[in-house]
């Protein structure tokens, strides 16, 4: 492994202590915890699992590969022999996590990791929420599939796939949340905001 895909597996750990350290804070801020993933149930659940299961292989994909190189069941052999492609995904994971960081900051106080209809918080529509409904998302999803270039695993290209399809089902459970919550508002911000990514 060289430096730059070690970079770039530092810049996912980094975010994931970032994101376990901010939700601490804001447990502290709102008198009450903010990882409602503990309690979610049925789809919800699964999506929970889902999220977890995609950083975790995204971040031992590269691990294992750097301690065992032969074993082709986690490598993709010939992506890692391009260090152009190593740039573009460290560039793209940095950018990513930065991008979903500032999103998680913007919320605020309507910060929550996962969904409950008893603790849906205000509705942020500014900032960066103007590009996308679900920027933290997005930048977590660049975040996966810059580590995934950077140090190709099969481990961690299946985390990029099954964060998609956890995001998509945590998705529906938060509009249909927030729909009940804030209802006119925010039907008029999703006509206006795209629920990924508003492209120039």
């Amino acid at each position: 492994m060289s430096l730059l895909q070690a970079a770039s597996v530092l810049v996912l750990a980094f975010y994931i202590l970032s994101l376990l350290a901010g939700s601490r804070l804001a447990s502290k801020a709102a008198g009450r915890s903010v990882w409602l993933f503990g309690a979610a149930r049925g789809r919800d659940r699964i999506a929970a699992l889902g999220f977890r299961a995609s950083f975790a292989l995204a971040l031992l994909g590269p691990v294992i590969w750097a301690l065992m190189p032969d074993l082709s069941a986690l490598s993709l052999g010939g992506w890692t022999g391009y260090p152009w492609l190593t740039f573009i995904g460290h560039m793209l994971a940095i950018c990513g996590a930065g991008f979903a960081f500032s999103a998680q900051m913007a919320m605020g106080a309507s910060w929550r990791v996962g969904v409950s209809n008893d603790a849906v918080g205000e509705l942020v529509s500014a900032g960066l929420f103007t590009l996308s409904r679900n920027p933290t998302f997005v930048g977590q999803a660049a975040l996966l599939i810059g580590v995934a270039l950077a140090v190709p695993t099969l481990a961690g290209v299946f985390g990029v796939i099954l964060f998609i399809v956890s995001a998509q089902m945590q998705i529906r459970s938060e509009e249909a949340a927030l729909l009940k919550a804030h209802g006119e508002a925010f039907t008029r911000y999703t006509a206006n905001v795209p629920r990924w990514l508003r492209l120039p």
